[in-house]
């Protein structure tokens, strides 16, 4: 059995859910409801869940707030939300499971297996403690990403990433020091989640760090040179959105 505690400020959600939870989830056994992230913090503490459900938009202190006033993150982590861009791409970048609300019977199924494998493997919570650093450094830009390889998670700063490339339905990542990772998910997949600021779409083919060019060879699209040696086309339809983004710095 999963010990669980939902921690939601609206009762209507908290009583849903534990219906949901009791009635199609009976690995779940549900040991404490909390409406706020002081009791949520208390609870954790005292009970030692193995998942514990957390509603992100709490008043006076959200589901982040909560979770970097923890001490230990070792438990698994399913985030319910209503629909809020940020806090979705964020828990996106770490690898971590979200349920919008009204939460579908069918995903709270799928998030709950979910986190029952994990838990068997291991109590260590990588994702969540990446998930608070990249929080805590959001105006920096620097965060890590989790990568699905066939290892497992590789947690990688977005500043390590030289370009993404697409090859049908899976994506190489080409990293700094010469490193490549081969992804299942499409280049979109990736170009909707990571920052528009810094990564910019230059062909049907490639995502690239605009950091990480050496140099533009202007031509009908042109060319960029990256930091590793890659020579990566532009495309014409691209080429004026480029430079824009740019500045025409090359």
């Amino acid at each position: 059995m999963l010990k669980a505690i939902i921690i939601d400020d609206e009762a209507n959600s908290r009583n849903a859910l534990r219906q949901k939870l009791t009635n199609h989830c009976p690995e779940v056994n549900i040991i404490a409801e909390c409406e706020n992230g002081e009791e949520g913090i208390q609870s954790i503490e005292a009970n030692k869940p193995d998942i514990i459900f957390l509603d992100v938009e709490m008043p006076r202190m959200n589901g982040f707030t909560m979770l970097q006033q923890l001490k230990q993150h070792n438990f698994e982590i399913i985030f319910i939300t209503a629909y809020d861009h940020y806090a979705i791409k964020a828990i996106k970048y770490s690898a971590l499971d979200y349920l919008v609300k009204p939460v579908e019977i069918a995903d709270l199924k799928m998030a709950v297996e979910k986190a029952a494998e994990k838990r068997k493997k291991s109590t260590e919570n990588t994702a969540l403690d990446t998930l608070l650093q990249n929080l805590m450094n959001k105006e920096k830009e620097q965060h890590r990403i989790a990568i699905p390889s066939m290892e497992g998670l590789q947690f990688v700063p977005t500043g390590d990433i030289i370009y993404l490339e697409a090859l049908s339905n899976y994506t190489n990542f080409h990293l700094v020091g010469n490193k490549k990772i081969t992804v299942a998910k499409t280049l979109k997949d990736f170009e909707e989640l990571l920052p528009g600021s810094i990564f910019i779409r230059i062909h049907h083919a490639y995502l690239i760090n605009i950091n990480c060019i050496d140099k533009y060879i202007k031509g009908d699209g042109g060319q960029v040179l990256m930091k590793n040696g890659a020579a990566l086309d532009v495309s014409r339809r691209k080429k004026d959105e480029f430079l824009k983004l740019t500045g025409h710095g090359f």
